[in-house]
């Protein structure tokens, strides 16, 4: 892998489908003038069961963490595949291909949500449990492919954009196999 999370041009990041579980997603920073942030949870349920609690990093990346809970409200990745797990690197998913396409497709790993973002790169070390944006070459080419740290990666560190990290569920995490499907992730705004 080379430090790299690509894969035909996409980065490919994979918050793979829990293993029939459900990923929190808790997100939670100052706002203007000091004041608290609204806080948001996404429980993202698997298939074959679990839950992943991830806190996200808003005042480190706040289009990443906007554009994912945007995304997750809209179900976009609901009935989506894991289509990536590399041992010891990381769990990636997020290419709406993953609903339909064989595993095995040459495409696969190349979807988006037909836009892009401009990256955030940010001082959070890619670590176990770290929850990452995928990208190709371009430094703003994130959209909707994102992955979870199997192991440290610092080969990754102020290259890639990192947005949250897993506080409860890793255990899960480690269980997700290619193919995975998540069922749904709902956004809780507190």
């Amino acid at each position: 892998m080379g430090g790299a999370l690509s894969r035909r041009g996409t980065l490919l990041i994979v918050v793979a489908p829990l293993v029939a579980g459900a990923i929190a997603v808790v997100a939670g920073a100052a706002g203007a003038q000091g004041k608290p942030a609204r806080t948001s949870t996404a429980v993202v349920s698997m298939d074959k069961g679990g839950e992943i609690v991830l806190e996200l990093f808003p005042q480190d990346a706040p289009r990443h963490v906007e554009n994912f809970l945007t995304l997750a409200k809209k179900g976009f990745y609901d009935g989506q595949r894991v289509h990536r797990v590399e041992p010891n690197f990381v769990v990636q998913f997020g290419d709406p291909q993953s609903k339909t396409k064989p595993m095995d497709d040459p495409a696969m790993g190349t979807g988006g949500p037909g836009y892009t973002i401009k990256a955030e790169f940010n001082n959070r070390p890619f670590e176990r449990g770290v929850l990452g944006m995928a990208r190709s070459q371009n430094p703003d080419s994130a959209g909707s492919q994102v992955y979870i740290m199997l192991g440290p990666a610092p080969s990754l560190n102020g290259k890639y954009t990192a947005f949250g990290q897993v506080t409860k569920g890793m255990e899960v995490v480690d269980k997700i196999r290619v193919g995975d499907r998540i069922k749904s992730i709902k956004v809780v705004e507190k």
